[in-house]
Protein backbone atom coordinates (compact mmCIF):
# COMPACT_ATOMS: atom_id res chain seq x y z
CA UNK A 1 0.00 0.00 0.00
CA UNK A 2 0.66 3.67 -0.67
CA UNK A 3 -0.75 6.66 -0.32
CA UNK A 4 0.09 10.37 -0.23
CA UNK A 5 -1.37 13.42 1.97
CA UNK A 6 -1.24 16.94 0.56
CA UNK A 7 -2.01 20.54 2.01
CA UNK A 8 -4.74 20.37 4.59
CA UNK A 9 -5.38 16.83 4.70
CA UNK A 10 -2.21 16.01 6.34
CA UNK A 11 -3.89 17.51 9.56
CA UNK A 12 -7.62 16.11 8.91
CA UNK A 13 -5.90 12.95 9.38
CA UNK A 14 -3.60 14.15 12.51
CA UNK A 15 -7.21 15.05 13.96
CA UNK A 16 -8.09 11.60 12.88
CA UNK A 17 -5.56 9.19 15.11
CA UNK A 18 -6.03 12.16 17.77
CA UNK A 19 -9.92 11.01 17.67
CA UNK A 20 -9.16 6.90 17.41
CA UNK A 21 -6.41 7.31 20.33
CA UNK A 22 -9.60 7.68 22.97
CA UNK A 23 -10.93 4.88 21.99
CA UNK A 24 -8.13 1.95 22.01
CA UNK A 25 -4.06 1.60 22.86
CA UNK A 26 -4.26 0.03 18.98
CA UNK A 27 -4.93 1.33 15.77
CA UNK A 28 -6.02 -1.09 12.80
CA UNK A 29 -5.02 -0.08 9.09
CA UNK A 30 -6.82 -1.60 6.01
CA UNK A 31 -6.17 -0.41 2.76
CA UNK A 32 -9.72 -1.19 0.00
CA UNK A 33 -10.09 -0.18 -2.98
CA UNK A 34 -13.12 2.24 -1.40
CA UNK A 35 -10.21 3.74 0.36
CA UNK A 36 -8.03 3.47 3.57
CA UNK A 37 -9.43 2.40 6.83
CA UNK A 38 -8.38 3.45 10.53
CA UNK A 39 -10.26 1.72 13.25
CA UNK A 40 -9.91 1.24 16.35
CA UNK A 41 -12.06 -0.59 19.70
CA UNK A 42 -11.77 -0.46 23.47
CA UNK A 43 -10.28 -3.05 26.00
CA UNK A 44 -13.99 -3.80 26.90
CA UNK A 45 -15.26 -4.02 23.60
CA UNK A 46 -17.82 -1.50 24.58
CA UNK A 47 -16.33 1.22 21.93
CA UNK A 48 -15.44 1.17 17.83
CA UNK A 49 -14.87 3.67 15.79
CA UNK A 50 -13.90 3.92 12.23
CA UNK A 51 -12.92 6.26 9.63
CA UNK A 52 -12.79 5.51 6.17
CA UNK A 53 -11.12 8.48 3.86
CA UNK A 54 -11.47 7.56 0.35
CA UNK A 55 -9.24 7.91 -2.57
CA UNK A 56 -10.35 11.23 -3.38
CA UNK A 57 -8.66 12.43 0.15
CA UNK A 58 -5.15 11.16 -1.25
CA UNK A 59 -2.96 13.10 -3.52
CA UNK A 60 -1.82 9.37 -4.47
CA UNK A 61 -3.74 6.12 -3.39
CA UNK A 62 -2.39 2.59 -3.91
CA UNK A 63 -4.15 -0.32 -1.91
CA UNK A 64 -1.90 -2.81 -3.44
CA UNK A 65 -2.44 -5.86 -4.84
CA UNK A 66 -4.45 -9.22 -4.10
CA UNK A 67 -4.38 -12.62 -5.55
CA UNK A 68 -7.93 -14.47 -6.63
CA UNK A 69 -7.73 -16.27 -3.51
CA UNK A 70 -6.07 -13.70 -1.26
CA UNK A 71 -7.63 -10.53 0.18
CA UNK A 72 -5.32 -6.72 0.71
CA UNK A 73 -2.88 -7.07 3.58
CA UNK A 74 -4.07 -5.91 6.83
CA UNK A 75 -2.49 -4.97 9.96
CA UNK A 76 -2.33 -2.97 13.51
CA UNK A 77 -0.13 -0.89 15.40
CA UNK A 78 0.17 0.23 18.80
CA UNK A 79 -1.52 3.48 18.96
CA UNK A 80 0.97 5.68 20.80
CA UNK A 81 3.52 4.87 18.26
CA UNK A 82 1.27 6.22 15.10
CA UNK A 83 0.24 9.54 17.28
CA UNK A 84 3.57 10.13 17.88
CA UNK A 85 3.84 11.07 14.48
CA UNK A 86 1.03 13.65 14.07
CA UNK A 87 1.19 14.78 17.99
CA UNK A 88 1.25 18.37 17.06
CA UNK A 89 -1.46 19.84 15.20
CA UNK A 90 -0.36 23.26 14.77
CA UNK A 91 2.84 22.42 13.69
CA UNK A 92 1.34 19.79 10.88
CA UNK A 93 -0.37 22.62 9.48
CA UNK A 94 2.15 24.72 9.68
CA UNK A 95 5.75 23.38 8.24
CA UNK A 96 4.30 19.31 6.91
CA UNK A 97 3.54 19.89 2.95
CA UNK A 98 2.74 16.28 2.35
CA UNK A 99 2.84 12.45 3.84
CA UNK A 100 3.51 9.46 2.46
CA UNK A 101 2.55 6.02 4.25
CA UNK A 102 4.06 3.13 3.05
CA UNK A 103 2.85 -0.49 3.94
CA UNK A 104 5.75 -3.10 3.81
CA UNK A 105 4.55 -6.44 4.30
CA UNK A 106 8.15 -8.11 3.87
CA UNK A 107 9.85 -6.23 5.88
CA UNK A 108 7.73 -5.46 8.60
CA UNK A 109 7.19 -1.92 8.76
CA UNK A 110 4.75 0.90 8.02
CA UNK A 111 6.87 3.75 7.22
CA UNK A 112 5.26 7.51 7.44
CA UNK A 113 7.39 10.30 5.78
CA UNK A 114 6.40 13.52 6.72
CA UNK A 115 8.10 16.13 3.88
CA UNK A 116 8.11 19.73 5.45
CA UNK A 117 9.83 23.23 4.95
CA UNK A 118 12.94 23.72 3.09
CA UNK A 119 13.70 20.20 2.65
CA UNK A 120 12.91 18.61 5.81
CA UNK A 121 12.41 14.56 5.49
CA UNK A 122 11.20 13.32 9.13
CA UNK A 123 10.75 9.17 8.20
CA UNK A 124 9.04 7.06 11.11
CA UNK A 125 9.47 3.19 10.89
CA UNK A 126 6.82 1.47 12.85
CA UNK A 127 6.30 -2.36 13.36
CA UNK A 128 3.17 -3.66 13.12
CA UNK A 129 1.20 -7.18 13.24
CA UNK A 130 -0.81 -8.48 10.73
CA UNK A 131 -4.66 -9.49 11.86
CA UNK A 132 -7.80 -9.75 10.71
CA UNK A 133 -10.56 -7.65 9.67
CA UNK A 134 -12.32 -5.45 12.67
CA UNK A 135 -15.90 -5.02 12.47
CA UNK A 136 -18.59 -3.68 14.65
CA UNK A 137 -22.17 -5.29 13.71
CA UNK A 138 -24.69 -2.56 13.72
CA UNK A 139 -27.55 -1.45 11.54
CA UNK A 140 -28.32 2.06 11.62
CA UNK A 141 -31.17 1.45 9.74
CA UNK A 142 -33.06 -0.40 12.59
CA UNK A 143 -32.63 2.58 15.01
CA UNK A 144 -35.85 4.00 16.21
CA UNK A 145 -34.36 7.13 16.82
CA UNK A 146 -32.29 9.65 15.10
CA UNK A 147 -31.35 12.87 15.56
CA UNK A 148 -28.89 15.52 13.32
CA UNK A 149 -26.89 18.40 14.71
CA UNK A 150 -24.38 20.55 13.82
CA UNK A 151 -21.57 20.06 15.77
CA UNK A 152 -20.50 22.76 17.07
CA UNK A 153 -24.47 22.53 19.12
CA UNK A 154 -23.07 19.32 20.94
CA UNK A 155 -19.54 20.45 21.53
CA UNK A 156 -21.05 23.73 23.65
CA UNK A 157 -23.78 21.11 25.27
CA UNK A 158 -21.47 18.83 26.35
CA UNK A 159 -18.78 21.82 27.91
CA UNK A 160 -21.06 22.28 30.78
CA UNK A 161 -20.36 18.76 32.15
CA UNK A 162 -17.02 18.23 34.46
CA UNK A 163 -14.38 16.62 32.36
CA UNK A 164 -14.33 13.44 35.06
CA UNK A 165 -18.05 12.78 33.93
CA UNK A 166 -17.96 9.37 32.87
CA UNK A 167 -21.37 8.35 31.43
CA UNK A 168 -23.98 11.18 29.83
CA UNK A 169 -27.82 10.28 29.35
CA UNK A 170 -29.45 11.66 26.45
CA UNK A 171 -33.67 11.35 26.65
CA UNK A 172 -36.55 12.91 24.48
CA UNK A 173 -39.33 14.88 25.85
CA UNK A 174 -42.28 17.14 24.55
CA UNK A 175 -42.31 18.66 21.72
CA UNK A 176 -39.16 17.28 19.93
CA UNK A 177 -37.11 18.38 22.98
CA UNK A 178 -33.83 16.75 23.46
CA UNK A 179 -31.92 16.40 27.19
CA UNK A 180 -28.51 16.14 28.12
CA UNK A 181 -28.08 15.03 32.02
CA UNK A 182 -25.12 13.64 33.93
CA UNK A 183 -25.96 10.11 35.22
CA UNK A 184 -26.23 9.33 38.53
CA UNK A 185 -26.70 5.97 40.28
CA UNK A 186 -29.55 4.95 41.66
CA UNK A 187 -28.34 4.37 45.02
CA UNK A 188 -26.56 7.43 45.26
CA UNK A 189 -27.62 10.12 47.92
CA UNK A 190 -29.72 13.18 45.97
CA UNK A 191 -28.63 15.16 48.48
CA UNK A 192 -25.24 14.97 48.02
CA UNK A 193 -25.05 14.93 44.22
CA UNK A 194 -24.84 17.62 41.61
CA UNK A 195 -26.97 17.51 38.80
CA UNK A 196 -26.05 19.35 35.45
CA UNK A 197 -29.11 18.79 32.44
CA UNK A 198 -30.01 21.09 29.39
CA UNK A 199 -32.51 21.03 27.43
CA UNK A 200 -32.23 22.00 23.66
CA UNK A 201 -35.17 22.83 21.30
CA UNK A 202 -36.46 21.17 18.53
CA UNK A 203 -34.99 24.07 16.08
CA UNK A 204 -31.87 23.43 17.40
CA UNK A 205 -31.18 20.50 15.51
CA UNK A 206 -30.89 19.99 11.49
CA UNK A 207 -33.51 16.77 12.07
CA UNK A 208 -35.40 15.42 14.93
CA UNK A 209 -37.24 11.72 14.30
CA UNK A 210 -37.25 10.20 18.33
CA UNK A 211 -39.56 7.90 19.88
CA UNK A 212 -41.57 9.77 22.64
CA UNK A 213 -39.85 9.23 26.20
CA UNK A 214 -37.00 7.19 24.95
CA UNK A 215 -33.25 7.91 26.43
CA UNK A 216 -29.79 6.38 26.68
CA UNK A 217 -26.84 6.47 28.78
CA UNK A 218 -23.38 6.36 27.41
CA UNK A 219 -19.70 7.40 28.20
CA UNK A 220 -18.89 10.69 27.51
CA UNK A 221 -14.80 10.51 26.90
CA UNK A 222 -15.22 9.14 23.36
CA UNK A 223 -18.32 11.08 22.63
CA UNK A 224 -15.51 14.01 23.18
CA UNK A 225 -13.21 12.91 20.95
CA UNK A 226 -15.78 12.17 18.00
CA UNK A 227 -16.55 15.80 18.55
CA UNK A 228 -13.47 17.99 18.94
CA UNK A 229 -12.93 16.39 15.22
CA UNK A 230 -16.84 16.75 13.57
CA UNK A 231 -16.32 20.40 15.05
CA UNK A 232 -13.33 21.31 13.52
CA UNK A 233 -13.86 19.37 10.12
CA UNK A 234 -17.03 21.52 10.32
CA UNK A 235 -19.60 18.56 9.72
CA UNK A 236 -23.27 17.78 11.17
CA UNK A 237 -23.20 15.20 13.56
CA UNK A 238 -25.75 12.11 13.15
CA UNK A 239 -26.97 10.02 16.08
CA UNK A 240 -28.69 7.06 15.98
CA UNK A 241 -30.25 4.77 18.76
CA UNK A 242 -32.77 2.82 20.09
CA UNK A 243 -33.98 1.06 23.48
CA UNK A 244 -31.21 1.41 26.75
CA UNK A 245 -28.83 -1.76 25.88
CA UNK A 246 -28.56 -1.23 22.34
CA UNK A 247 -25.28 0.31 20.98
CA UNK A 248 -25.86 4.20 19.74
CA UNK A 249 -24.48 5.11 16.73
CA UNK A 250 -22.53 8.24 15.77
CA UNK A 251 -21.68 9.47 11.82
CA UNK A 252 -20.22 11.50 10.00
CA UNK A 253 -20.48 11.75 6.08
CA UNK A 254 -18.58 13.77 4.09
CA UNK A 255 -17.63 13.33 0.05
CA UNK A 256 -14.15 11.94 0.79
CA UNK A 257 -14.68 10.79 4.58
CA UNK A 258 -17.29 8.66 6.62
CA UNK A 259 -16.66 8.25 10.07
CA UNK A 260 -19.00 5.73 12.85
CA UNK A 261 -18.57 5.38 15.98
CA UNK A 262 -20.32 2.99 18.01
CA UNK A 263 -20.73 2.81 21.61
CA UNK A 264 -22.65 0.50 24.40
CA UNK A 265 -25.01 1.91 26.52
CA UNK A 266 -26.98 1.35 30.02
CA UNK A 267 -29.57 -1.45 30.08
CA UNK A 268 -32.27 -0.87 32.06
CA UNK A 269 -32.75 -3.81 34.68
CA UNK A 270 -35.99 -5.14 33.27
CA UNK A 271 -34.28 -6.28 30.00
CA UNK A 272 -31.56 -7.87 31.42
CA UNK A 273 -32.61 -11.09 30.56
CA UNK A 274 -34.07 -10.50 27.23
CA UNK A 275 -32.45 -12.83 24.06
CA UNK A 276 -30.05 -11.01 21.71
CA UNK A 277 -31.60 -8.59 19.71
CA UNK A 278 -30.58 -6.31 16.30
CA UNK A 279 -27.51 -4.37 15.72
CA UNK A 280 -25.17 -7.23 17.33
CA UNK A 281 -25.63 -5.86 20.81
CA UNK A 282 -25.62 -8.63 23.65
CA UNK A 283 -28.68 -8.79 25.33
CA UNK A 284 -27.64 -11.96 27.54
CA UNK A 285 -27.59 -13.25 31.56
CA UNK A 286 -24.70 -12.83 33.48
CA UNK A 287 -22.17 -15.78 32.92
CA UNK A 288 -21.87 -18.15 35.22
CA UNK A 289 -18.67 -18.08 38.21
CA UNK A 290 -17.19 -21.42 36.86
CA UNK A 291 -16.39 -19.91 33.59
CA UNK A 292 -12.67 -19.77 32.61
CA UNK A 293 -11.02 -16.70 31.91
CA UNK A 294 -9.45 -17.56 28.60
CA UNK A 295 -10.23 -16.73 24.81
CA UNK A 296 -10.13 -20.42 24.01
CA UNK A 297 -13.11 -21.29 26.40
CA UNK A 298 -15.06 -18.29 25.05
CA UNK A 299 -14.90 -19.44 21.82
CA UNK A 300 -15.91 -23.03 22.38
CA UNK A 301 -18.50 -21.92 24.42
CA UNK A 302 -19.88 -19.22 21.41
CA UNK A 303 -19.44 -21.68 18.83
CA UNK A 304 -21.02 -24.96 20.73
CA UNK A 305 -23.45 -22.87 21.77
CA UNK A 306 -27.70 -23.02 20.51
CA UNK A 307 -30.70 -20.39 21.56
CA UNK A 308 -30.77 -17.72 23.36
CA UNK A 309 -30.57 -19.24 27.09
CA UNK A 310 -27.08 -20.91 26.20
CA UNK A 311 -25.71 -17.73 23.95
CA UNK A 312 -22.14 -16.77 24.80
CA UNK A 313 -21.41 -14.03 27.76
CA UNK A 314 -20.89 -10.82 27.07
CA UNK A 315 -16.75 -9.77 27.44
CA UNK A 316 -17.99 -7.00 29.33
CA UNK A 317 -19.26 -9.10 32.52
CA UNK A 318 -15.93 -10.22 34.59
CA UNK A 319 -15.35 -13.56 33.78
CA UNK A 320 -13.72 -15.74 36.99
CA UNK A 321 -12.38 -19.09 38.11
CA UNK A 322 -14.23 -21.29 40.30
CA UNK A 323 -14.02 -20.58 44.37
CA UNK A 324 -14.46 -22.52 47.03
CA UNK A 325 -17.51 -21.54 49.30
CA UNK A 326 -16.82 -18.73 51.35
CA UNK A 327 -18.17 -17.41 54.85
CA UNK A 328 -20.33 -14.20 55.23
CA UNK A 329 -18.26 -11.81 56.52
CA UNK A 330 -15.77 -13.19 53.91
CA UNK A 331 -17.76 -12.37 50.60
CA UNK A 332 -19.00 -8.73 52.54
CA UNK A 333 -15.41 -7.98 52.28
CA UNK A 334 -14.97 -9.17 48.45
CA UNK A 335 -18.25 -6.90 47.41
CA UNK A 336 -16.64 -4.05 49.06
CA UNK A 337 -13.57 -4.43 47.39
CA UNK A 338 -15.43 -5.10 43.98
CA UNK A 339 -17.41 -2.18 44.21
CA UNK A 340 -13.71 0.24 45.09
CA UNK A 341 -12.57 -1.80 42.04
CA UNK A 342 -15.65 -0.37 39.87
CA UNK A 343 -15.15 2.90 40.36
CA UNK A 344 -11.40 2.90 40.16
CA UNK A 345 -10.82 4.02 36.52
CA UNK A 346 -13.04 7.03 35.08
CA UNK A 347 -15.01 7.30 31.98
CA UNK A 348 -14.79 2.95 31.69
CA UNK A 349 -18.23 1.69 31.66
CA UNK A 350 -18.97 0.06 34.77
CA UNK A 351 -18.97 -3.55 35.20
CA UNK A 352 -22.67 -5.59 34.71
CA UNK A 353 -24.20 -2.42 33.75
CA UNK A 354 -23.13 -1.76 29.75
CA UNK A 355 -23.41 -3.91 27.33
CA UNK A 356 -20.52 -5.19 25.03
CA UNK A 357 -20.71 -4.81 21.81
CA UNK A 358 -19.98 -8.11 19.67
CA UNK A 359 -17.80 -7.79 16.30
CA UNK A 360 -17.42 -9.52 13.12
CA UNK A 361 -14.60 -11.01 12.23
CA UNK A 362 -14.93 -11.82 7.96
CA UNK A 363 -12.09 -14.48 7.58
CA UNK A 364 -9.72 -14.59 4.76
CA UNK A 365 -10.56 -17.06 2.03
CA UNK A 366 -8.12 -19.57 1.92
CA UNK A 367 -8.03 -19.93 5.51
CA UNK A 368 -9.81 -22.58 7.70
CA UNK A 369 -13.07 -21.47 9.30
CA UNK A 370 -16.53 -21.00 8.74
CA UNK A 371 -17.28 -19.65 5.70
CA UNK A 372 -19.90 -16.91 6.99
CA UNK A 373 -19.54 -14.27 9.61
CA UNK A 374 -20.07 -15.26 13.12
CA UNK A 375 -20.69 -12.68 15.97
CA UNK A 376 -17.06 -12.79 18.00
CA UNK A 377 -15.04 -10.91 19.42
CA UNK A 378 -12.72 -7.70 18.28
CA UNK A 379 -10.51 -9.36 16.58
CA UNK A 380 -9.24 -13.08 16.29
CA UNK A 381 -5.36 -14.00 15.44
CA UNK A 382 -4.67 -16.67 12.48
CA UNK A 383 -4.16 -19.20 14.55
CA UNK A 384 -7.61 -19.08 16.45
CA UNK A 385 -9.72 -18.80 13.09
Amino acid sequence: MKCVIAGGNVKVLGRAVHSLSRIGDELYLEPTESGLSLRAVNSSRSAFAAFLFAPLFFQLYEPGSAGPDTELFRCKVHMKSFLGVFRSLPSLEKSVGKCLILLKPRASRLVLQLHCKHGVTKTHNLAFQECERLQAVFDTQRCASRLCAPARLLAEAVVHFPPTLAEVTLGTGTGGRISLRNYVEDEAEPSKTMVTELWLAEDEFQSVAVAPGSHITFCLKEFRGLLSFAEASNLPLTIHFDEPGRPVIFTLDDTVLEVHLVLATLSDLDSSSQCPSTNGVSHLPAPPDDFGDDLESYMAAMETSEGCSEGPPSPTFPLRTPQPAKSKPQQQEEEEEEEEEEGAVPGTPPHKKFRSLFFGSVMTPGRPGPATTQEVLAEDSDGES
